[in-house]
């Protein structure tokens, strides 16, 4: 397991010791919230109110500056402003202060003076080897420890409860809301953080030492930028080993949101294809937005395991039955076929008119039965079919023994370890449910995204469980002044040499090379113009297929060789390569991301690919199986499979050639920047690349 976090990332959540600089006495302003949380909600460390114009502040001793407080404290919260808080920073650097928080705004999200004063800050705290949390930031919160060192209203609209989640969030609005959302489905938080600007520790940083408590059972992030992903891989990985699932919303998927994201926090968005692939690839589950967070928090919180994907919806309504069935296959999921032996334990049970196939229909006689739902329930649990269950009450109340309901649902929770879900938007139906702890939902169309989310995630963990170890990481370049592009000929040598299967060829620089080329291959060939500085070869015609006897493969040489002296181009010659056919064209291509490392495209090519784009992104240190598992997401996959009487292709030869293409720009540490393979042949027999393009750094 990754080590623990460091003692300064420990005195940010469990100190021993707060000064508040800039303290106040009223408990609704930032300077009073902290204060008054901690004494609320049962801190057992030493509180250092600062400020200069009181003897007292909330019945504590109030000191008029650092050097006055008896002892160095562990964590200094910074609500003072401006040129203050750079003083504020740089006195608690001077005194040995371990970490500081620094509530105030106006710096690196305000402009150039703002982002000046928050270098300053980083650069003092740097210099003491103290962390700084912010500036603009919230605040921190654990309710385990009571050390609430944020001035949040949610606290006082959703009284804290300590819980098995912790929400780590670079915007404090949106940490709150979640927060809020998960009190009042009855659920306790042990963290709440807010790390503003980032200028120093980041959401990453605090997911790592997170991780490592031992209490939290499920990680919810709400991140704008991605600047430190070997930190989020580490506490991935912790969270793994633990069993604690991550949930994140990585903002700024559009423009539009990258822009906001931008103006907010001072943040850079990351291109979105690559975060989709860099959280995937650590078994976090990306969501969109923070009611999506906390929706599925019951779930996770369940120890149920992620089998298949067999649902069963039993319901009071005919009509709920009809709508959740069509949920249930937007959403992924498939209606278990009951088996007849279960269908006939349910007819014995319900009356001559309910239905008993899958949506299990109990009618309105559960108004006079209240135990019918108890008595289902045991039955479709022992048919092997069912994986999980949807209870959907659209109606009850006056008459209907709900605490019975819930009572059932509990037990069939708990006896049988398959998911159960119910949806009840009436609040009076959804609390009892809640209350023992069975995931309640507003309606199915909640609850069946929730539940196939929890099983995907699920099994994404299982399979990243029996993921071989890692590739070791190469040392990484420095990011290069420029690029070169290599020529087909040199780009073809490489990814030779790296075990990819390229195409037959020849590099020639006479038309007598390039016939005694053709006569070698004995048969068709193409010939192609081989320059670096013309990658692109197709649009200048400088590419002849089908070449097949001395003068045709002659005056393509010869032709091509004019039109690259009339462009000014430096040739290397043509190359001359074996006319070969692909049942489907495909794309693989790799490059190198300067924060997630190397990155791997693949899955359908042509000459249409940038139009069509059916293509998956992973990291390119993933596996074949993991390729598989994308290229079976796209919609080019059934083609892939044998159709209309077609063999299906190698799919096993793709995806190795793939994992190669990958480990070549992965291994070369930032070198190689880019590996553009278009079209690569698949067949029945196996794959090969026709055409390469390669840049590397000068």
């Amino acid at each position: 397991m990754p080590s623990a976090p460091s003692g300064n990332l420990n005195a940010l959540l469990t100190p021993r010791s707060i000064a508040v600089i800039g303290a106040s006495d009223h408990i609704h302003k930032i300077g009073g919230r902290p204060i008054y949380y901690m004494r609320q909600h049962g801190y057992r460390g030493t509180l250092y109110p600062v400020n200069p114009q009181r003897d007292t502040i909330q019945g504590l001793r109030s000191f008029p500056s650092l050097d006055a407080l008896p002892e160095a404290p562990e964590l200094a919260i910074v609500v003072v402003s401006g040129e203050a808080a750079v003083q504020a920073v740089r006195d608690c650097a001077g005194l040995g202060v371990a970490a500081a928080i620094v509530i105030a705004s106006g710096f690196g999200e305000a402009g150039e003076e703002g982002k000046r004063q928050q270098q300053q800050m980083v650069d003092l705290a740097r210099a003491a080897g103290m962390r700084l949390v912010g500036p603009n930031s919230q605040g921190l919160a654990n309710f385990g420890s009571g050390a609430i060192a944020s001035f949040s209203t949610m606290f006082i609209e959703v009284p804290p409860q300590d819980g098995p989640i912790a929400v780590i969030s670079q915007s404090g609005g949106m940490g709150a809301m979640v927060y809020g959302l998960l009190r009042q489905q009855g659920l306790g938080v042990r963290h709440m953080h807010a790390t503003g600007n980032q200028a120093d520790v980041t959401v990453s940083d605090l997911a790592l030492a997170v991780a490592h408590d031992d209490d939290v059972r499920l990680m919810l992030l709400y991140l704008e930028t991605l600047s430190d992903p070997a930190t989020l891989a580490q506490a991935a990985a912790v969270a793994r080993e633990r069993g604690v699932p991550v949930v994140a919303v990585k903002a700024g998927r559009t423009s539009a949101g990258q822009r906001a994201a931008a103006s907010h926090t001072g943040a850079l968005a990351n291109e979105d294809r690559a975060v989709d692939a860099f959280l995937a690839h650590h078994g976090i589950w990306r969501v969109d937005d923070g009611h999506a967070l906390a929706r599925c928090a019951p779930l996770y919180l369940r120890e149920w395991q992620a089998k298949g994907r067999g649902l069963v919806v039993v319901s009071n309504s005919g009509a709920s039955c009809v709508v959740a069935a069509d949920a249930a296959e937007t959403s992924g999921l498939e209606m278990a076929p009951l088996s007849t032996d279960t269908q006939a334990a349910l007819a014995g049970r319900l009356p001559s008119f309910a239905a008993t196939a899958n949506p299990v229909d109990v009618t309105a006689a559960l108004l006079t039965n209240s135990g019918l739902f108890g008595d289902v329930l045991p039955m479709i649990a022992r048919d092997a079919a069912a994986d999980m269950v949807l209870l959907d009450i659209p109606v009850a109340g006056m008459g209907y023994d709900i605490e019975r309901f819930a009572t059932d649902a509990a037990a069939f929770a708990d006896s049988s370890g398959k998911p159960i879900a119910v949806a009840a938007w009436q609040p009076g139906v959804a609390e009892p449910f809640r209350r023992r702890g069975v995931p309640v939902f507003a309606n199915a169309s909640e609850a069946l995204p929730a539940l196939s989310q929890w099983r995907q995630h699920r099994l994404r963990l299982v399979q990243l469980a029996a993921r071989p170890p890692a590739l070791p990481g190469p040392a990484r370049a420095e990011t290069p002044a420029g690029t070169a592009t290599l020529s087909e000929a040199a780009s073809l040598a490489q990814l030779a040499a790296a075990g990819v299967p390229v195409v037959p060829h020849r590099l020639c620089r006479s038309a007598e090379e390039a016939v005694a080329a053709w006569r070698g291959f004995g048969g068709p060939v193409a010939v192609k113009a081989c320059a670096a500085a013309v990658p692109h070869k197709s649009e200048h015609g400088l590419v002849a297929l089908g070449c097949n006897d001395e003068a045709t493969v002659t005056a393509a040489f010869e032709q091509q060789m004019a039109t690259l002296r009339s462009m000014g181009v430096q040739a290397e010659g043509v190359i001359v390569a074996a006319l070969v056919r692909g049942q489907r064209e495909c794309m693989i291509g790799a490059r190198w991301d300067p924060v997630f490392g190397a990155m791997l495209v693949v899955g359908d090519g042509g000459k249409y690919v940038e139009v069509v784009r059916d293509t998956a992104v992973l990291l390119a240190t993933c596996t074949e199986d993991e390729v598989e598992r994308a290229l079976r997401g796209l919609r080019i996959a059934p083609v892939l499979a044998s159709v209309r009487g077609e063999a299906a292709v190698d799919l096993a030869a793709l995806c190795r050639t793939a994992v190669a293409v990958g480990r070549l720009v992965h291994e070369a540490g930032g070198t190689v920047r880019s590996v553009d393979l278009n079209p690569v042949m698949a067949n029945p027999d196996g794959v090969m690349v026709v055409d390469a393009s390669m840049e590397v750094a000068r």
